[in-house]
């Protein structure tokens, strides 16, 4: 069974700025709208569910409630003695689940699956948040003097570029923008109504705020409360017979692992043109699954902005330019809806929000809207074939996905 056999027929995505634990509601409240919500955009039942896959990454940390796998039986009973699991890795853990749901349909162990990733992350003040996100990182051995974990090691990873080929923050903050934009467009974005203008994008220390070394408050993606899933089946499930306008299919896919070490990361890829070539090779195994050349062969590419230079990183490793000269795409439009590749018309991470345990399975859900025509405002026009790539950590997980119609 080749991968473009598997069909994403429906798919659902909270609203990104809301805060639950305001609204007296929980985890368990969170997978229940999200499960009944797939479950509806699919038009099935939960009693044609074969298998669940849940992305939570910091559930224990920010709800103490672990065992998420048994989550959605708890609160759809027609999920009752339905198999379920639970996959962790950091940022990825939506892909993660992905992959597991799509092997299982792969070797026919079952023909219909659903997907979701859910996280809570509004439970928390923001400093004890960014404690508890830490542990994505290689926890004792590095990073242990920063003040924000994340912000002070994708810091590392700009100034990386700087060293090898320059890099000027006002690309970074062009980018914030750009995604700002797009996810005023987003009903679902958690950033839809913030107020910002020019100086929010600069070196404005007051509007724009220095937060770890050169990275500034635009270039750090908000976290939030929010989940997504979809419905994976494979061709000979009654519903993949319904019309093709309603579904897509994953064309390929790319899975790498390294090691934790940011450090490590960097010195071993110090003699090759990529900052992360591993990244690279994560989005080259992607295209070769989907048979296709380069990223010329794409629509839209919805990737994982955690921070602006992780958008950066993403456009010389995807190809749109070559290494190292990413400016070249920001200063060209070549980003933009209507450009040449449009970058994460959705809003990103720095629009949309960050649920981590969601974020991979949102992506994948934006690339099903954008190839069947559902994206309304935020609607690439013509496109049929869609990527995303979803890191984990400093890229240690690293996953893309390539959607076609």
């Amino acid at each position: 069974m080749t991968v473009d056999t598997i069909r994403v027929i429906g798919g659902y995505q909270t609203d990104f700025a809301r805060n639950l634990t305001r609204e007296g509601l929980d985890i368990a409240d969170l997978v229940r709208e999200v499960v009944e919500g797939t479950l509806a955009d699919a038009e099935l039942d939960a009693d044609a569910v074969g298998v669940v896959h849940v992305g939570n990454a910091f559930g224990q940390l920010f709800t103490g409630q672990g065992h998420l796998g048994a989550m959605p039986a708890s609160v759809v009973p027609d999920l009752w003695c339905v198999p379920a699991s639970r996959h962790e890795g950091a940022c990825a853990s939506g892909s993660l689940a992905l992959l597991a749901a799509m092997a299982d349909l792969e070797s026919g162990r079952y023909d219909c699956a659903l997907v979701i990733g859910a996280e809570l992350e509004k439970t928390v003040p923001t400093d004890a948040g960014a404690r508890h996100m830490g542990a994505a990182a290689w926890v004792g051995r590095e990073g242990q003097n920063a003040k924000f974990i994340w912000p002070y090691m994708f810091d590392q990873i700009a100034d990386e570029y700087d060293r090898r080929f320059g890099l000027d923050d006002r690309h970074l903050w062009a980018i914030a923008e750009l995604n700002a934009r797009n996810a005023g467009r987003n009903p679902l974005a958690q950033t839809r109504h913030w107020q910002r203008d020019a100086a929010s994008f600069s070196s404005d220390p007051v509007a724009n705020p220095p937060v770890e070394g050169r990275l500034r408050k635009a270039d750090c993606g908000p976290i939030t409360d929010g989940a997504a899933g979809v419905v994976l089946v494979r061709p000979d499930h009654p519903a993949a017979q319904r019309s093709p306008a309603v579904q897509s299919k994953i064309l390929g896919w790319g899975h790498r692992t390294v090691g934790l070490s940011l450090a490590d990361k960097l010195s071993r890829s110090s003699g090759d043109k990529y900052v992360l070539p591993h990244v690279r090779e994560t989005i080259n195994d992607a295209f070769a699954r989907a048979g296709m050349t380069d990223v010329g062969d794409l629509d839209l590419i919805e990737t994982h902005d955690c921070f602006t230079i992780s958008e950066y990183l993403a456009i010389d490793h995807f190809g749109i330019t070559a290494p190292g000269e990413s400016w070249r795409a920001v200063e060209e439009g070549a980003l933009e809806i209507d450009g040449r590749i449009p970058v994460n018309p959705s809003g990103g991470l720095l629009g949309v929000g960050h649920p981590v345990g969601a974020t991979g399975i949102r992506m994948l859900f934006d690339c099903h809207r954008q190839v069947t025509g559902r994206a309304d405002a935020n609607q690439v026009e013509g496109a049929h074939r869609a990527a995303m790539l979803n890191i984990g950590g400093s890229t240690a997980t690293t996953a893309s996905f390539i959607l076609g119609r």
